[in-house]
C-alpha cells in the first residue's frame, strides 16, 4: 500500500460514548485502518456522548472508506459525516480580487473611478508604456492553459485544468508577490489560442503557459515570443528544466561525478523532457540517452517533430537503439518525465553505482521512491511526502519577478541558468546530503535569490527600461 498522503486527508465526523478512553480508541481504529492521524478535536460534549472530528491522512479515497468502516464498527460509534479536506479547500475557488486603494467616500471614488481615472486614460492613450507604470499590467501575469496536458491527468479539458491554475496563481502571489490570473482556454487550436493570448496580452506583463501538450505548446510559445513585446515562459518546459539542473547539479556534488562524465537517461520527450535535455546540453552533458514509449531516440531515426529531431541529432552519440530498461543498465542518472511505474527494482538495481533517480512523474512516479533508494545514492522525485521534492514552484515565482523587475520581453539560455545556479546555491555545502539537494519550497529566500539572478542575466531592452 502507498503512504498516506495530506492529498487525501479527510476528516471524520464522528459520535461516541464520552467515555475516558474514547479518543484513544479511536485513533487506535485509524491507526490499525492504515491511516495516519493528523488531530482529533472534541466539537460537542454531553453526558452521554461526545463529537470528535478525527482528520487522517489516506492513501485515496476508497482508503478513506475503510477508515470510516473501522470506526463504525467500534462499540457505541457512528460517523455521522466524512469531508475530503482537499476539496474543502477548493470550495468557491481558492483566488479572490481585493482593490489595493481605499474607496471609503466620494473623493476616493472620484480618483479611482470617474471623473479622475479618464486623466489616467488618456496618458496611457498618448504614451501605451505607461500602463506598465499606471495599470496592473505591472505586476500581473497570465496563467494561459487549454487543459490539454493537466498534471498526469491528461486532456481533461479547461473547466477541469482551473483548480491547477488557481493553485498556480496562489503560489505566483504567495512566494514573489506576482498577481496572476487563471485564463484557460476552450480551444486547443493552436492559432486560436495564440490570437486569443495576443488580444489579452496588454492586459499582463507576461504570460505563464501552462499544461498545454506537445508538440502543439512549442509552436504557441514561439509564435508567442516573437509575436509580444512581453514574456512569455512555459513552465513544464522552462522551469521544471530549471529545477531539474539544480537539483542534479547537488546531487551530483554528493556523489562526487561531473555533468559531463555521466551517462544519463531521460524516460519522456514530451515538453518537460525535451527542455531538460536541451538545458542539460548546454551545460555540457554529453552522454545522453532520451527514451520515449518505444525505446531509445537516436540519430538513425526520422521524426517529424523539430523538438524530437533535435533530440536524435544532439544525444544518444554512441546511436543506442535498444529500450528504457536497456538503456538503464550502467547509467548513472535517471531523469523520470514520463508515467507512473515505468521502473521496477531490478532496473534501478542495473544503474551504475552512486547512481541517481529523479522519478517525477506526476501524481505517481516512475518507481516507488522508497523501492528506487533500495539500489540509488540520490532520489527525487515531484511529491511533497518525501524528501528532494523537484517542483517547479523553486523557480516560477522568483523566474516571473525578475522579469516584471527587469522589464525585459525576451527570455535567455542566460536565464535559465541562472535561476537553477540561485536555487542550488540554497543549499550549503554543510547542508547537502543525499536527502537534501534541493531547497524547501517554502525556503523564504528562493524567490528573491531567483529574482535577482534573473534580473542581472537579463540584457534590458530600452524600449521597455524605465
Amino acid at each position: 500500500m502507498a503512504n498516506p498522503s495530506p492529498g487525501y486527508s479527510i476528516t471524520l465526523r464522528v459520535e461516541a460514548p464520552s467515555a475516558f478512553s474514547t479518543t484513544a480508541e479511536l485513533a487506535a481504529a485509524v491507526g490499525a485502518a492504515g491511516a495516519s492521524i493528523t488531530a482529533l478535536d472534541v466539537t460537542e460534549s454531553h453526558h452521554e456522548h461526545i463529537v470528535v472530528d478525527v482528520s487522517c491522512n489516506t492513501t485515496d479515497a476508497e482508503h478513506g472508506e475503510k477508515v470510516r468502516e473501522a470506526l463504525n464498527e467500534l462499540q457505541g460509534v457512528t460517523v455521522r459525516q466524512l469531508s475530503d479536506r482537499t476539496f474543502l479547500m477548493h470550495l468557491g475557488g481558492k483566488l479572490e480580487v481585493v482593490p489595493k486603494v481605499a474607496l471609503r467616500n466620494r473623493d476616493d471614488l472620484s480618483r479611482a473611478y470617474t471623473p479622475g481615472v479618464a486623466r489616467v486614460c488618456l496618458a496611457i492613450a498618448e504614451n501605451p508604456e505607461d500602463a506598465r507604470r499606471l495599470t496592473v499590467k505591472r505586476n500581473t501575469i497570465a496563467v494561459v492553459t487549454d487543459g490539454s496536458a493537466v498534471l498526469g491527468l491528461g486532456n481533461i479539458g479547461p473547466a477541469a485544468a482551473l483548480p491547477v491554475m488557481e493553485g498556480k496563481a496562489a503560489l505566483f502571489k504567495q512566494f514573489a508577490n506576482v498577481d496572476a490570473w487563471p485564463v484557460c482556454l476552450d480551444t486547443q487550436d493552436t492559432e486560436q489560442i495564440i490570437s486569443i493570448v495576443k488580444a489579452l496580452a496588454p492586459v499582463y506583463g507576461g504570460v505563464n503557459l501552462e499544461d498545454i501538450a506537445a508538440p502543439r505548446c512549442f509552436e504557441i510559445e514561439n509564435r508567442l515570443r516573437e509575436e509580444l513585446d512581453i514574456p512569455v515562459f512555459h513552465d513544464d518546459q522552462h522551469g521544471t528544466a530549471i529545477v531539474t539542473l539544480a537539483a542534479l547539479t547537488n546531487a551530483l556534488r554528493v556523489v562526487t561525478k561531473d555533468l559531463a562524465d555521466v551517462r544519463i537517461v531521460v524516460s519522456g520527450v514530451g515538453a518537460a523532457g525535451s527542455a531538460i535535455i536541451q538545458l542539460l546540453v548546454a551545460q555540457g552533458a554529453r552522454h545522453i540517452v532520451a527514451c520515449d514509449r518505444k525505446g531509445a531516440i537516436n540519430s538513425d531515426q526520422q521524426h517529424a517533430d523539430p523538438h524530437r529531431a533535435w533530440i536524435a541529432q544532439n544525444t544518444n552519440t554512441e546511436a543506442f537503439s535498444g529500450s528504457l530498461h536497456e538503456a538503464l543498465v550502467g547509467a548513472d542518472v535517471f531523469i523520470g518525465v514520463s508515467a507512473p511505474n515505468v521502473l521496477s527494482e531490478e532496473h534501478v538495481a542495473s544503474m551504475a553505482d552512486q547512481a541517481i533517480v529523479f522519478a517525477m512523474a506526476n501524481p505517481d512516479p516512475e518507481i516507488d521512491p522508497l523501492i528506487a533508494a533500495k539500489h540509488a545514492a540520490v532520489v527525487a522525485t515531484g511529491r511533497s511526502d518525501f524528501p528532494n521534492q523537484i517542483n517547479n514552484v523553486l523557480a516560477f515565482p522568483g523566474f516571473f519577478r525578475g522579469l516584471l523587475d527587469a522589464q525585459v520581453s525576451d527570455i535567455t539560455p542566460e536565464m535559465l541558468v541562472a535561476a537553477a545556479e540561485a536555487i542550488a546555491a540554497r543549499v550549503s555545502e554543510a547542508e547537502l546530503n543525499a536527502s537534501f539537494i534541493i531547497p524547501s519550497v517554502f525556503d523564504p529566500q528562493v524567490a528573491a535569490d531567483v529574482a535577482a539572478a534573473v534580473a542581472a542575466a537579463a540584457v534590458t531592452e530600452p524600449a521597455l527600461a524605465h
